[in-house]
């Protein structure tokens, strides 16, 4: 049964009747405070990378390439005590002076978080917003790229989108929180123009991810992943072939389980209607909806070779990041049943 069907148009009459006793989430907006903050628990969180950075600029990630395992750097005229292995032959003949080569064994990664606030990301039945666990999750990876020497950017789609060239430094970490407090404000993004094309933006945002984030870069997606379509594999696969990256989906609890069964009172902000679960054929359409999401997320993210976190609305985001996603048992059995 597609979930439409679970969703009836909602009367005068009905509007008082409709159960509606579920806790509404605590936080819709964050602050700058709240996000600075977060610095020191950033300490505890580690951007693992797997490519090598390809950066001009020395720091504190030991580079991959072939050889001596580390990046030329330039070539000087040669030294009492300098080791003959090292003597750029090249250079030596062209210039007929004795030069040796210089290796630059560390290198600096840029660090680019790429923000979902497209409608559905400012909803949430506990904890607080998705749009809001977005914003704390790109803080401290913010945080933590630049306490290790990294440079942070982004970008940020909800229908239109705000690129920030990756920056390093506390100049760079402000300059996103700044972004990311008038981002996620819901009247303003709510409002945003090009909003009714926000399920066709994600492959967009992917395409321009190549323009803010250079080879080598450690790419962090955060999205609840509504909009991925079949074209977003491609778009993934082809962003992966030159950075890394990580997918975080924030989910809610309602996307997890049905309901108890009851009537629930539902609006998108200008319609609005009843979500029916008394039924059981309903709420097992429900589950299989909802899980059917999940497990073409993970597919996905397994074939482009994407790690992948699942941050609830209601999680420690820090753990979140730092740990690998860790289905519920009621998901982990439905996903083996739909697996054999």
């Amino acid at each position: 049964m597609p979930l439409s069907k679970l969703f009836t148009p909602r009367t005068a009459r009905q509007r008082s009747t409709a159960n509606d006793s579920r806790q509404l989430p605590g936080v819709v907006h964050v602050s700058s405070d709240e996000l600075v903050r977060y610095r020191l628990q950033a300490r505890e969180l580690k951007l693992s990378s797997r490519l090598p950075a390809r950066s001009t600029i020395t720091g504190g990630h030991a580079s991959r390439f072939r050889g001596r395992g580390m990046d030329y750097l330039e070539s000087r005229d040669y030294q009492p005590g300098d080791d003959i292995r090292s003597m750029d032959w090249r250079v030596t003949a062209r210039t007929n002076r004795a030069h040796v080569k210089l290796y630059q064994e560390e290198r600096e990664r840029p660090v680019v978080v790429m923000v979902d606030l497209g409608p559905g990301m400012f909803f949430a039945t506990q904890g607080a917003f998705k749009s809001v666990i977005a914003a704390r999750a790109a803080a401290l990876i913010g945080w933590a790229a630049i306490q290790h020497g990294d440079r942070i950017g982004a970008l940020f789609f909800n229908g239109v989108h705000h690129e920030l060239r990756p920056l390093g430094g506390q100049r760079g970490v402000m300059r996103l929180i700044r972004q990311l407090v008038v981002a996620t404000d819901p009247a303003a993004a709510l409002a945003s123009p090009g909003l009714d094309a926000h399920n066709s933006q994600l492959n967009e945002a992917l395409l321009r991810l190549h323009r803010v984030a250079r080879p080598g870069s450690l790419v962090y997606i955060l999205s609840d992943f509504y909009a991925m379509d079949t074209d977003t594999r491609r778009h993934l696969q082809r962003l992966r072939q030159h950075n890394d990256v990580v997918a975080c989906q924030i989910v809610d609890a309602l996307e997890l389980a049905a309901p108890p069964a009851g009537r629930y009172a539902v609006t998108d902000g200008a319609a609005t209607g009843l979500l029916d679960t008394r039924s059981g054929k309903r709420r097992q359409a429900y589950d299989d909806y909802f899980s059917g999401h999940h497990q073409a997320v993970r597919k996905l993210m397994r074939q482009c070779a994407v790690p992948l976190r699942r941050i609830t609305t209601t999680a420690d985001v820090l753990q979140a990041l730092r740990f690998p996603d860790r289905s519920p048992p009621r998901e982990r059995a439905s996903r083996a049943r739909a697996e054999a």
